[in-house]
């Protein structure tokens, strides 16, 4: 899963954003029927982390709410920011915390209107094994990270349980290093490397998710230009009530129209991993839980908020007068959990 590399991405393509002029308006992306029309990239290729967009778009939670919307699949080639400078879309995915907080610094007008997950899915995987059975016994064990991993994640894991750059080896998103080596630890998503790695080993790996032991980032966000919450936030409310009808209908309804599309988007994903992912994020409660229980998918709050900034610079990766709250806006979100029609069980249970 190669989407923690967007966490550094584009300094080059951010910097752009922010010398940059937005090439499109809300008011240039209307059709002829006065349906507006948005266009939504991802961090990664169309898979189950995505299926509350793709819902909406498939059981036309977004057209009822005067929406036409393209999703744009991502992938290692795409670069989000670089697409939004270029006004190639209007919407973009944010892939975690950093990527909102990186554009604040480079001046970026756009900023985090929802986070679809509560919890940010990174985990550390180990072997089955008896020296390993929390986060902390993994202090002074080789951990294999990407590059990116090392101004991120890693930095609240040194500071949480004085993890050490000694410990990285370099992960580069291939499972045989992993496979070979009982005495092995590595990065992971939650919906995805344990699942492969039980289908190689016959055995299910030690998963542990980070965000269950309070690391603050949240994930897959929806960021929106300032230009369009300022001039136009009808808009932005559509497409995120739009979406968080889709996530909860994704997570608690029917996922196959999300998921035909999804097939559809990306022929290298398959039905059994769409199927465990989903569970993933139910059994984890990545999108549902948290302040999400009480306010909604799509939550946000700024104490979260404060505390990941404060992590994060206290450690160097942020100057310490960074204008954080410039990164997101709540004013969108927290409304309360959405009760969908034929749904399974209640919402935000």
């Amino acid at each position: 899963m190669g989407r923690i590399g967007l966490i550094g991405t584009g300094l080059v393509a951010i910097a752009l954003l922010a010398a940059g002029i937005w090439l499109a308006s809300p008011q240039e992306t209307v059709s002829d029927d006065g349906m507006q029309r948005i266009t939504f990239a991802t961090d990664w290729k169309a898979q189950a982390e995505h299926g509350g967009f793709y819902q909406a778009l498939a059981n036309g939670f977004y057209t009822k709410r005067g929406l036409e919307v393209a999703i744009l699949p991502g992938g290692p080639g795409v670069n989000v920011p670089q697409l939004m400078a270029g006004g190639a879309v209007d919407f973009g995915m944010g892939s975690n915390s950093f990527i909102p907080l990186r554009m604040v610094e480079a001046g970026v007008p756009a900023r985090a209107v929802m986070a679809v997950f509560q919890k940010d899915p990174q985990v550390l995987i180990t072997h089955p094994r008896d020296d390993v059975s929390s986060l902390a016994d993994m202090k002074d064990k080789p951990i294999m990270i990407a590059d990116a991993t090392i101004t991120a994640f890693w930095v609240w894991l040194k500071a949480k349980y004085d993890f050490s750059d000694r410990q990285i080896r370099k992960y580069t998103y291939n499972l045989a290093p992993f496979l070979v080596d009982p005495q092995a630890i590595q990065q992971g998503y939650v919906t995805s490397e344990p699942y492969l790695i039980e289908k190689e080993l016959g055995v299910a790996p030690q998963v542990y998710l980070l965000a269950d032991n309070g690391y603050p980032g949240y994930a897959t966000m929806v960021m929106a230009p300032n230009a369009w919450i300022e001039e136009s936030p009808e808009v932005i409310q559509a497409f995120v009530d739009g979406t968080i009808e889709g996530w909860y209908d994704y997570l608690y309804g029917d996922p196959a129209p999300a998921n035909a599309l999804i097939l559809a988007d990306n022929p290298e994903m398959t039905a059994d991993v769409l199927a465990q992912a989903r569970d993933k994020m139910l059994s984890y409660q990545l999108a549902a839980g948290g302040d999400a229980k009480t306010l909604g998918i799509g939550a946000m709050t700024e104490d979260r908020w404060r505390e990941f900034f404060e992590v994060m610079s206290a450690n160097g990766i942020y100057p310490a007068d960074l204008d954080w709250r410039a990164a997101f806006t709540s004013e969108f979100v927290n409304r309360g959990p959405m009760s969908v029609p034929g749904t399974s069980r209640p919402m935000g249970n």
